[in-house]
């Protein structure tokens, strides 16, 4: 019976790369708990940092390939699990219980499709795999609880913290749950940014990998306080390639840079049209904006989505994109999405404050 090398065994494995990624799993420690039998049978879990469940049977294919290919080897068993971890955020803001990583999704001005982006990067982070929470901070002009299709008022089972609402497996919450359609939010800032911390810190969020923060747009007073109080894994930046809109987008980059909170990279949004009749393409807001800013500012052009009237429809009607269309290529172009943010997020540094001893100073006598 032929003997198994572990080492020639790693080095095949190790020329297997993980194309979200572009690194191998044995030099990262990925892989575990490898198992060679007498009989030629070889096991191993690889663990990835990121919600991927798409991506499991390619790899999980590309990795039996990999170790077949080494004399001896009968049978490949191969487990693979994603594992979430909580990142580094603001120094000497309070973390969120319940709460892994937060994401900011934002927009230096209004109309560039930010909420809609936010809601279809939530659904996809949780069709990957992920526990996903959605917390529409848009005090004036909350959207989230249409777009995701919640209706109802958050109970409080001790009259003091508020459960989520909870749709299309999503822990939801926004100030349009608790007033009335209609009614005009007419306060000031103070007052909004206070309604806005309570939403975050007295819901009872459950044990989320990502919460996504669809912020207001605009970079004023209460843009910057949400910036410096709630903490903040990363951000996203939604802007469409009109030269107005890239402008201000500018701006939200700027306001996240000021306040230490890394940028996960740029969401070009409306980028192209294509006719649904004969087909044409059209870049209806110009060109290659998006692409330019994150090329200026040396951050990450995350994905250049199209401007759908399916995606405006399906939101519309409560039922985004991904939970519509999910075998759709727009559905795949936000999962990618998703995937490059929250492999972005792994590569950050790890949250230790968790891990800091308590320290009592107690009074000899």
């Amino acid at each position: 019976m032929a003997h198994i090398e572990e080492s020639a065994l790693l080095q095949a494995l190790q020329a297997v790369i993980d194309p979200n990624t572009e690194t191998d799993f044995v030099s990262t420690k990925q892989l575990k708990n490898l198992s060679i039998g007498v009989d030629g049978d070889v096991g191993f879990e690889v663990e990835l940092g990121y919600p991927g469940a798409s991506q499991f049977e390619p790899l999980r294919t590309a990795l039996v390939a990999a170790a077949r290919a080494v004399p001896g080897v009968a049978r490949v068993v191969v487990e693979i699990r994603s594992r979430v971890i909580a990142h580094a955020v603001q120094r000497g803001v309070q973390l969120l219980p319940g709460v892994k990583n937060i994401i900011a999704v934002a927009s230096g001005k209004g109309g560039v499709g930010k909420s809609t982006t936010a809601a279809n990067l939530a659904l996809a982070l949780a069709a990957e795999g992920a526990k996903v929470g959605m917390l529409d901070a848009d005090i004036y002009g909350p959207s989230q609880p249409t777009m995701l299709g919640a209706k109802g008022r958050p109970e409080s089972l001790d009259g003091k913290i508020m459960e989520p609402l909870k749709s299309h497996g999503l822990q939801i919450m926004s100030i349009g749950f608790l007033v009335d359609e209609d009614q005009a939010m007419v306060w000031r800032g103070p007052m909004a940014t206070q309604a806005l911390e309570q939403l975050l810190r007295q819901t009872r969020w459950q044990e989320l990998d990502y919460l996504i923060v669809d912020m207001p747009p605009g970079t004023g007073d209460i843009q910057l306080t949400l910036a410096q109080r709630v903490p903040v894994t990363g951000a996203i930046i939604v802007t469409t390639p009109q030269d107005i809109a890239l402008i201000d987008a500018k701006k939200g980059l700027k306001m996240f840079e000021k306040v230490g909170v890394p940028i996960l990279g740029l969401v070009e949004n409306m980028a192209v049209h294509v006719c649904t009749h004969c087909g044409h393409a059209e870049h209806i807001f110009g060109a290659d904006g998006g692409k330019q800013m994150a090329q200026q500012y040396g951050i990450d052009y995350l994905a250049g989505l199209p401007l759908a009237m399916s995606i405006r429809q399906q939101a519309d009607e409560g039922r985004p994109s991904v939970v519509a269309e999910p075998g759709s290529e727009i559905t795949a172009t936000y999962k990618a999405l998703a995937r490059k943010v929250a492999v972005k997020i792994a590569a950050q540094a790890k949250d230790y404050s968790a891990k800091f001893p308590t320290i009592s100073i107690s009074k000899n006598t």
